[in-house]
């Protein structure tokens, strides 16, 4: 923590104090300084005033001090230093310019604390760190009404003092994204209780969560000038505001997950069997279902459900969940649709979101058409909206087609550009790893899968030059690598020569055949657990009419913007890694492929730099810009205006280091004399923080796109 620190040896002893003994009383903590802020450059909240009063009354009362200010440039580092917290008193639109914002970042990073009452939510819409900061940015509001709040977390010393519901007049919030996933929701809204709630049952209004090295606590509370003068809303303000400056510790990491149930384990039920099938979890499924069967699970609760997660498998017809309480025609909690996966050891994942009033054990009950339907191989019921090991929507293109004589017996790629490895390799930025080898799986292989999941994407796209070859033969090994981090895979499939349509629909059925039951091979739940196949130039083909022979089976996307070229295809992307600077035909191919029911996979790349790799090359590149770039790349994306609404989005690369767009981590010391950049001033970070600034930028994005889509 950088924080200038003014306080004297007594204090810090008693600051410290105030840290390890949990709760304390408010009196017995150590002096500290709050700045609180209320700049509008949008609408003015009447109550501003009444807020400041508050926050100045609280502070007498319980030894801390209140500058307010509406004045931007109090933002600086130096400044900010002399305060433990920040509040952020209904400040609306862009009220702090570029300088100002790297200091509240720097400030809250390095061990500040934020607080953000109501409108702060409605303030700074073009700076992604601070839509991170607050939690969810402000979306819309019904009129001044009584709604029922509702404690889930009665520790925090915001709302330690609070009972279990909460009736108050104010104006209610509804977010652009769920915040759920990554704050510790200490309040939400019960939106049966009033009218113009839009988030769908599950209605965070408070929050808090670590940023950083510091803390950042939001409330949706606070419209109405009356709300100052109400002592609970006013001791919710005094536990947010200690809480922030470090004087309250409190829990603050999100509360998510649940134990996952074998289907199979139904203590009584109508209809269904056990089902041995070898790749199940503990070798057997949920089986033999058919329409209005039922499996009851005594031992599973429902009450306060709110999210069904299940692994599903179908060579029958598919069908539906119904999740129900206490009986089979008990409450009706959610439903979710089963889709054919293709075979009954294929499986795939699905979800439901619940609501009703839950009073009994877990009951399914299934239904669909004639025949055999589904299996269920296991299950989990949650009380909160489970987090995502990563995003099936962002794709990041893999290449494992390197090699050392460690492993390989020789070099493999590394040498491009007529280079000597391995301190002398064909890119301009070096790999954290070192010139690795694609086959050494329990080290290089193993660690780029826990990258990848850093990186917040669940697919990457694996770069596939024909059977039997040095790809085909690592592929196994790769998936095995990714299925222990959650990670699926989906093919790029490269122009190897004499490649026709017809040998690529061969390519594509091997690869359903060889790969298709391996758990880590990705299939799309959204599209009937289809298979995903990448063409990379695609144009050279002209007649792609055999694809028609796997289009029950296989998302397939040509690479390309100009929708008279994808007859056949299931959708298009792009893969070039400068382009998405521009975004040249994104819109117009996104608004095609949604009317048409395709696929559209935009791709980004963070920059663009092959001057090792291949000497003299007249390839325009695209300089990193500390971040710059990626960022106006995803941004572009993302903009329906622009990117045109993406299906996925995929990324150029994890590991393309002949031209320099690799988000996998580049060392931040390379050997000297060979000119290597490095990842340093990416995103404000140096050094070996740099390394995987990349990783954590994409994270940021993918969680982005999911919240906007969601």
């Amino acid at each position: 923590m950088r924080k200038l620190l003014r306080r004297g040896p007594a204090a810090m002893v008693l600051a410290l104090a105030a840290t390890l003994l949990a709760p304390v009383p408010a009196a017995a903590a150590a002096p500290f300084d709050v700045l609180v802020f209320s700049k509008t450059a949008g609408f003015r909240h009447d109550s501003i005033p009444a807020g400041i009063d508050a926050l100045r009354a609280l502070g007498q009362a319980n030894d801390f001090t209140v500058t307010a200010t509406e004045d931007s440039a109090v933002f600086t580092e130096e400044n900010l230093a002399g305060y433990e917290a920040v509040v952020f008193l209904n400040t609306t639109g862009d009220v702090l310019d570029s300088s100002r914002q790297s200091a509240l970042e720097s400030y809250v990073d390095s061990g500040g604390g934020y607080v953000g009452v109501h409108a702060a939510a409605d303030t700074e819409y073009d700076w992604p760190y601070y839509g991170q900061l607050v939690g969810a940015w402000f979306k819309s509001h019904p009129s001044i009404q009584q709604a029922t709040v509702v404690t889930e977390d009665r520790e925090h010393p915001a709302t330690a003092h609070l009972g279990a519901t909460w009736s108050r007049t104010d104006e209610w919030y509804n977010y652009r994204a769920n915040p759920r996933s990554g704050v510790r929701v200490l309040q939400s809204l019960d939106e049966s209780t009033y009218s113009g709630g839009e988030m769908a049952g599950d209605h965070p209004i408070t929050w808090c969560h670590a940023q950083g090295q510091g803390r950042s606590f939001y409330t949706g509370l606070g419209h109405t000038a009356e709300s100052y003068a109400d002592p609970a809303f006013r001791t919710l303000l005094l536990g947010a505001v200690r809480y922030a400056a470090g004087q309250a510790p409190a829990d603050c990491s999100p509360r998510t997950g649940a134990a996952t149930v074998e289907a199979e384990s139904f203590t009584s039920g109508s209809g269904v069997q056990r089902a041995p099938h070898a790749p199940a979890s503990g070798g057997a499924t949920l089986g033999h279902i058919d329409h209005g069967d039922w499996a009851a699970y005594s031992t599973v609760p429902t009450d306060g459900a709110r999210r069904f997660t299940a692994q599903v498998s179908s060579a029958g017809t598919g069908g539906t969940i119904e999740i129900r309480s206490g009986s089979a025609d008990g409450t009706l909690l959610g439903t979710v649709d089963v889709p054919v996966t293709g075979g009954w050891e294929t499986f795939t994942t699905v979800t439901a979101e619940l609501g009703g009033t839950a009073s009994g054990p877990l009951v399914l009950r299934f239904t669909g058409g004639s025949g055999a339907l589904f299996d269920v191989d296991t299950f989990a019921l949650s009380t909160e909206p489970a987090a995502e090991a990563g995003s099936s929507d962002v794709h990041l293109f893999y290449y494992p087609w390197y090699g050392s004589p460690q492993v390989h017996g020789t070099w493999r790629h590394w040498q491009q550009g007529g280079r000597t490895p391995p301190e002398d390799i064909g890119a301009d930025f070096y790999p954290a790893l070192g010139p690795y080898d694609s086959g050494d799986m329990a080290d290089a292989v193993a660690q780029h899968m826990r990258w990848v999941k850093q990186s917040g994407a669940g697919v990457i796209v694996y770069s596939w030059w024909g059977r039997g070859g040095y790809e085909d033969r690592l592929a196994k090994g790769v998936l095995d690598a990714a299925a222990k981090e959650d990670i699926k895979v989906a093919w790029h499939l490269e122009p190897y020569a004499d490649r026709t349509a017809a040998s690529t629909v061969e390519d594509i059925e091997y690869l359903n055949a060889t790969y298709g039951s391996h758990p880590a091979f990705y299939r799309s739940a959204a599209h009937g657990g289809k298979s995903a196949f990448y063409v990379f130039e695609s144009l050279r083909i002209s007649d792609w009419s055999a694809l028609d022979a796997v289009d029950d089976t296989s998302i397939v996307l040509a690479q390309t913007t100009d929708t008279t070229k994808i007859a056949h295809f299931s959708g298009l992307y792009t893969y070039d890694g400068i382009a998405g600077a521009t975004a040249p035909g994104w819109k117009q191919a996104g608004e095609y492929a949604r009317a048409n029911g395709l696929v559209w996979a935009p791709s980004v790349a963070p920059g663009y730099l092959d001057d090792r790799a291949v000497p003299g090359n007249t390839t325009p590149t695209v300089e990193r810009a500390d971040g710059a770039a990626y960022d106006r790349q995803w941004n572009n994306a993302l903009d329906p205006a622009i990117g045109g609404s993406p299906t996925w989005v995929s990324v150029t690369s994890f590991n393309e280091w002949h031209e320099g767009s690799s988000i996998e981590p580049a060392d931040s010391s390379p050997p000297d004399g060979h000119g290597y950049l490095t990842f340093d001033g990416a995103y404000g970070k140096e050094g070996e923080a740099a390394e995987t600034a990349y990783l954590d930028r994409t994270a940021y994005w993918a969680d982005r796109f999911e919240k906007a889509r969601r």
